[in-house]
């Protein structure tokens, strides 16, 4: 085209090429055998790995609820699920296979490997003599012993397996999976088709997914910034309820931004929560145990009460719905506002001058008791 003075236009493109994260060099793709495990062939019961995991996600309850449209979204248009790997290293496949590719199925050979597995590791899979160890009666000759390893995250997903199910004081599925937002395409993702595929169902009743922490700025912290928040430090520093009241009083679905100012803003917020108590297991000191009967109490004592029970439905709201902000804002703002400022400070006279049979006293020392109680449990 050049030579017969064709061409229109030419000139250089760049553009963007897989490349290896751990040796910086472009990857090379070529064809070889796998392991696959199918979305879409029939179990055997009219339904897919796909169609069970769907229904799964329907069953399971999301927090926040964007994360079931994500996953849902992630199942509905994967493929096939790469099970093989080829390493020197790993959990192996553990299966023969003839030449043409089937499986050999024979339950004592089966048994005779997990047997195996149990008492020596996986590593007996790759020991001398382990195929005719374990292929006992058949002709090795026929089969092949697979070395491919399993997929890494075919093990995540495999972890409710011995985790709660071996346990006798753990139950299966479990309440609640907990990990950061990039696990819809990993640990919750592989532990739904594991457990849908072997069980017909999500080896969880819940799943929560928490944000990154940033620094103040809200960029990603690293070494090489100088911007890292060290959770030891702060511990010593400060003790370990700072960074529990820091954690609790965050929108933890979303990103968070960590630093001086923000812990410092939580260590005003941790000497208010303590004041309180303390102000408290002062006053129990003088706590007989006779109660008064709430008829007979005085009208602001009721009013607390009153207010308790008001609490104790946002608490128990709150926890149901994983929502320990929210928790942690109002007995903040009570202990603060309510008690603090306002019934303390009344009942300060009736607890110092009053004497000790003196019902006004009686009554506020057993409304402080159940203030105590209450607190203790929710906090």
């Amino acid at each position: 085209l050049i030579k017969r003075n064709a061409l229109f236009a030419r000139g250089r493109l760049k553009h963007s090429y897989p490349h290896s994260w751990r040796s910086k060099k472009p990857v090379i793709f070529r064809n070889t055998p796998q392991w696959f495990v199918y979305m879409d062939k029939d179990l055997g019961d009219g339904t897919t790995l796909r169609s069970r995991a769907l229904k799964a996600i329907d069953d399971t309850r999301f927090v926040p609820a964007a994360g079931q449209n994500r996953i849902r979204a992630m199942i509905e248009e994967r493929p096939d699920w790469v099970l093989s790997r080829q390493r020197a290293w790993g959990v192996p496949i553990a299966v023969f296979a003839d030449e043409d590719g089937n499986v050999l199925k024979d339950e004592a050979v089966n048994q005779r490997i997990m047997e195996a597995f149990e008492k020596e590791g996986a590593d007996a899979w790759f020991a001398d003599g382990a195929k005719e160890r374990f292929l006992g009666n058949h002709d090795a000759s026929k089969w092949h012993q697979v070395m491919d390893i399993l997929d890494v995250w075919f093990d995540s997903g495999s972890t409710h397996v011995f985790t709660l199910e071996d346990r006798p004081d753990l139950k299966w599925p479990a309440d609640v999976y907990l990990e950061g937002s990039d696990q819809h395409r990993g640990w919750f993702h592989s532990s739904l088709l594991e457990s849908c595929g072997t069980r017909g169902r999500a080896p969880y009743e819940a799943v929560i997914t928490h944000g990154f922490t940033m620094d103040e700025e809200g960029r990603k912290m690293s070494k090489s910034l100088g911007n890292t928040v060290v959770p030891q430090d702060v511990i010593k520093q400060s003790g370990a309820d700072i960074l529990r009241l820091w954690v609790v009083t965050t929108d933890y679905w979303e990103d968070q931004r960590l630093g001086k100012n923000v812990l410092q803003t939580n260590i005003d917020a941790y000497r208010k929560l303590r004041n309180t108590i303390r102000w408290m297991l002062g006053t129990l000191a003088h706590d007989d145990g006779k109660d008064v009967p709430v008829e007979a109490m005085p009208e602001l004592e009721r009013l607390m009460l009153h207010r308790l029970s008001e609490l104790d439905e946002v608490v128990r709201q709150g926890y149901d719905a994983f929502e320990f902000k929210r928790i942690t804002r109002a007995l903040l703002d009570f202990m603060v506002v309510e008690l603090s400022a306002f019934y303390f400070d009344i009942r300060k006279d009736a607890l110092y001058c009053d004497g000790p049979s003196s019902l006004r006293r009686r009554a506020s020392v057993q409304v402080v008791r159940h203030l105590f109680e209450c607190l203790v449990k929710w906090l």
